[in-house]
Order: C-alpha cells, then structure tokens, then sequence
C-alpha cells in the first residue's frame, strides 16, 4: 500500500477529520485558540487538506489562502469553500508561489513532521511572512514515537510508519520523529522565535463517546505539541 498516499483516501480521512476526537475535539480547537482573534488577518494555511481549518478561520473574519501537496484535497477543499476560494496545489518541500511577506500568519496543520528536512521549508513560511508575523503549527509530539516504540533513540531523528482505518479504508501514514530540541533550532535556524509551547487538553465540550477507556478524570493525552512563532 502507498504511503501518505492522499490522493488516495482523502475522502475518507476527510469524512472521519468532521468528527473524531483527536482532530475534531483536539487539534483543530487547539490550533483556533491559538491563532486568536483573525479577524482582517491573511493566513496562508499550509498543508490546508480538505480545508476544515481554514473555513474556520474565514468565518472569525480571516482573509485565507491554502494549499496541499494533494490535488484530492485541494478539490475537496475548493467544495468546502467555493469554487472561487484562494486554493492551490502547492509542495512545502518547494519554494512556494506566494509573494515575500505577504502573510500576518501561517497555520500548518499536521505537516512538518511528514518532511524529513525542516530548514528549507521553515524557511520558505518565514519568507511569506511579514516580520512580526506568526507560525502557527502542530506536529507530532516528540514523545509520541518514543512511547510508541520503547527500544526506539529518542534523539535520532527517524522514519516512521504507522497504519491506520478512516472511515473504513485502510491508509499508511510515514513519520519523520525529531527530538524537542531538533525541533526549537529548526525554528531559530530559520529566523523565528518561539512565542508559546503548548500541549493542550481535548476540547471541553468532545462527546463523552469519544473518549477512550481508561480516560476518565483525565483532560489531556499524548498526541500532539503546538507552537506559536515569530518571524523576526
């Protein structure tokens, strides 16, 4: 079966993004709170899939650009939006169409940790940004792959594979696990300063249904970390 193959079950990831906990009920909420108040702002949402993020952020007043690597979910994010929404196909593994500074902020959904090499990408958000603008971004967090795979070196920066069922079709998603620390001198490399860290809890009102055994009394799990940065 292909890897990271969204072309091929886009759809189905898509459907499944509605409404579970850990994207519904987690990771989009997260991202939200952390953008704030939008309301006049340009955001590019990088990595933008099926557009769910950024049809949020227009409706608080942003003005949004998107774009993916998959041309499936472009499509499904131009049916979300309008035929005539700012959406394209783009590569963040390549330097962008976007003009120099031409963003207040830059959400990225759930993206980096598919590259292996942050520096040219990072790099690339800076240079659409204005200075002072900001990153907005989640990844995997770096304990994730560890508690995954207990044998495995925390500190080796390493491809992994994990397989998966969204709504009903199997998919196989590769991973590239960095340390904390490989992360932060991406950011400072590429000229961005890190405003916030955050591992937040799931969303307050995420349906009781949702929720896994054993997750009583609990608000917060291992999933995902999530920074603010500054383009400076």
């Amino acid at each position: 079966m292909q890897v990271n193959d969204y072309d091929g079950f886009g759809a189905a990831y898509s459907a499944e993004n509605e409404v579970n906990l850990i994207n519904a009920h987690y990771e989009r909420p997260a991202m939200l709170d952390l953008a704030g108040d939008v309301r006049g702002r340009r955001i590019l949402d990088a990595g933008c899939g099926s557009g769910p993020l950024a049809a949020e952020l227009r409706a608080r007043g942003a003005v949004v650009t998107g774009f993916d690597s998959s041309a499936v979910m472009v499509a499904l994010a131009k049916e979300r939006l309008g035929a005539d929404a700012d959406v394209l196909v783009a590569d963040l593994a390549a330097p962008l169409p976007f003009a120099d500074g031409g963003f207040d902020d830059v959400t990225a959904s759930l993206v980096l940790h598919y590259l292996r090499d942050w520096s040219a990408p990072l790099s690339e958000l800076h240079r659409v940004l204005r200075p002072g603008g900001r990153l907005v971004l989640s990844v995997n967090h770096p304990l994730l792959y560890k508690m995954l795979n207990p044998q495995a070196d925390y500190f080796a920066v390493t491809e992994w594979t994990d397989e998966y069922t969204f709504s009903g079709q199997p998919a196989v998603l590769t991973y590239w696990h960095r340390p904390l620390h490989a992360m932060t001198d991406a950011f400072s490399d590429a000229g961005f300063q890190v405003a916030v860290v955050s591992e937040p809890p799931w969303s307050p009102d995420t349906p009781a249904e949702l929720l896994p055994p054993g997750f009583e009394g609990r608000t917060s799990f291992v999933s995902f970390i999530f920074f603010v940065l500054i383009a400076s």
